[in-house]
């Protein structure tokens, strides 16, 4: 039934329709399934610096037009009763699968208002109505029907929270740093995990029960990651009423914990009743009340919880189980919880300010965003790219000119190596400025000093013992790390894990030493 070239082209679509898009894997076995006729491409793996969409690109329209030619063929095979194995059986699933996809759900446009109105629940029926015909024309035959991944509302379902992940991460998550590239790939992993047949049959309504951390400097994007995950959660398709079972405008519900007082946080997060304290004069609900089933609330800043408040989310994040202040009625959460921290919570565990319970509780899956340096120093051309996006997005169709404007002001006025140690969103004042003022001016750190005399200042507070433990590890390490440039060579230098350099690097005293010693932080 199977030629030996189709077995091999099928065998590596199988793993392309079930791979993760933004990993380098990706390109690597669109080149083995295209063998000749590949079209070499100048990057690392799929970002938003690409102008096509991702169905648009050469590659993949060759790779949809093989697969076009071939379903035909091996259908008409099927129909005509030929023998097939199960291998072979297993190879024509997975090619309908993308067949299907790309011919009904890989151009759909997705944003927050797709399932809130009249007008797209109609599109949505009549996408779900071509789906099915296809689905049954090639899975339903005369002697034998075959499946794709469970039944065909619930493979309809996971094809659009495929193109909602893809979208989201894909438009949010900027870059084409190795980095970048890296961070991507996660977000992907913590929607689907790095089995996506496995989610597909047994974890496609479970994985909003496991807690996200997501970890990073200020400035680095983790609202945006958290927003992705949110956004791209699986929602029940009902063939009947031929509607998504969740709005995507409701969804994400985001929560910054430093904004708030102890006492606020506990009433706005779990609810309260009426007369539950002064001021109570009705029920309330809370966020965790309000976020719908297939939501998610992000507690951002889960460094700054109030220990007692840490107590009653450990209950939400061990079983969902929570009570409005001044209640004693249970009441559960179906939503995802993801929650965010530029603290380094085994810090905050020593001092006693954070459980280590909820911690474990917390990190079942674990996203770190890097820093814009860690961007930069492995591609300085990503600079280019993140302003074009800014750009873009203050001033629309005349982006490339205000673009071309930021580069030369920050190629004529700043430092090569400038570490931007506020991050994105440091380089979004930076834009803006450019915008406004036509200048720039990045905040001053410290005033001058040799690096000499810099030693003596934290090694004389060291010997006068006014340093705490965790500011002398911060200032030693970012010392070394100044004179070292890399995070593995600091690890090695001083004994201990790459993550702990990272974590511990102070990026303000980072960039004073390197504005006195720019040799030595380039060495």
């Amino acid at each position: 039934m199977i030629s030996k070239s189709e077995r091999h082209f099928l065998s590596t679509l199988s793993k392309l329709t079930y791979c993760n898009p933004f990993a380098t894997e990706r390109l690597e076995l669109e080149r083995q399934a295209l063998g000749d006729r590949y079209q070499a491409e100048d990057y690392l793996a799929w970002s938003k610096d690409i102008r096509l969409e991702d169905s648009d690109r050469p590659n993949v329209v060759l790779l949809t037009s093989r697969a076009e030619e071939l379903v035909e063929k091996l259908h008409k095979k099927l129909q005509r009763g030929e023998a097939a194995d199960e291998s072979a059986i297993a190879l024509y699933q997975d090619l309908v699968a993308y067949v299907l996809y790309y011919r009904h759900t890989a151009k759909m446009k997705v944003d927050s208002t797709l399932l809130s109105d009249r007008k797209s629940q109609r599109k949505i029926s009549k996408i779900w109505q071509d789906f099915l015909c296809e689905s049954n024309h090639y899975l339903k035959l005369p002697d034998r029907n075959f499946s794709v991944e469970g039944e065909p509302a619930h493979q309809f379902a996971c094809f659009f929270q495929v193109r909602r992940a893809f979208r989201y991460i894909f438009d949010n998550i900027l870059g084409d740093s190795r980095p970048a590239i890296e961070l991507r790939a996660m977000v992907w992993q913590s929607v689907f995990t790095h089995d996506m047949r496995r989610y597909r049959r047994l974890l496609y309504d479970r994985m909003r029960t496991m807690t996200t951390l997501i970890t990073g400097p200020s400035g680095t994007g983790k609202e945006l990651v958290a927003r992705a995950i949110s956004l791209s959660q699986y929602i029940p398709f009902d063939s009947e009423r031929e509607q998504f079972s969740g709005l995507l405008a409701k969804a994400f519900v985001p929560v910054n914990l430093s904004a708030l007082s102890p006492t606020l946080v506990e009433s706005e997060l779990f609810g309260h009743c009426r007369g539950a304290f002064t001021g109570a004069l009705a029920d309330r609900q809370g966020w965790l009340e309000v976020c719908p089933e297939y939501g998610a609330v992000f507690l951002d800043e889960i460094g700054e919880l109030d220990p007692a408040i840490q107590v009653k989310l450990l209950r939400v994040v061990q079983n969902g189980a929570y009570s409005r202040i001044g209640e004693s009625d249970e009441r559960k959460f179906t939503g995802k919880l993801l929650a965010a921290t530029n603290r380094d919570l085994a810090e905050e565990i020593s001092a006693g300010r954070f459980r280590e319970d909820l911690y474990y509780r917390l990190c079942s899956d674990r996203i770190e965003t890097p820093a814009l340096i860690d961007h930069l120093q492995d591609n300085p051309n990503a600079l280019q790219g993140l302003i074009a996006f800014i750009s873009r997005r203050l001033v629309g169709e005349e982006a490339e000119e205000l673009t071309s404007e930021v580069e030369a002001w920050v190629a004529g006025h700043m430092d090569a190596d400038y570490s931007w140690p506020g991050n994105i969103r440091e380089l979004e004042q930076c834009v803006c400025n450019v915008l406004i003022r036509q200048q720039y001016q990045p905040r001053n750190l410290a005033p001058a000093v040799t690096e000499e005399d810099r030693g003596k200042l934290w090694l004389a507070e060291a010997e006068r013992g006014t340093l705490t433990f965790a500011d002398l590890l911060s200032r030693y390490c970012t010392w070394v790390y100044a004179k070292l440039g890399s995070y593995q060579q600091t690890a090695e230098a001083l004994g201990i894990d790459r993550r702990t350099v990272r974590s511990k690097v102070d990026r303000e005293l980072l960039e004073q030493i390197r504005s006195d010693t720019p040799k030595a932080c380039n060495s």
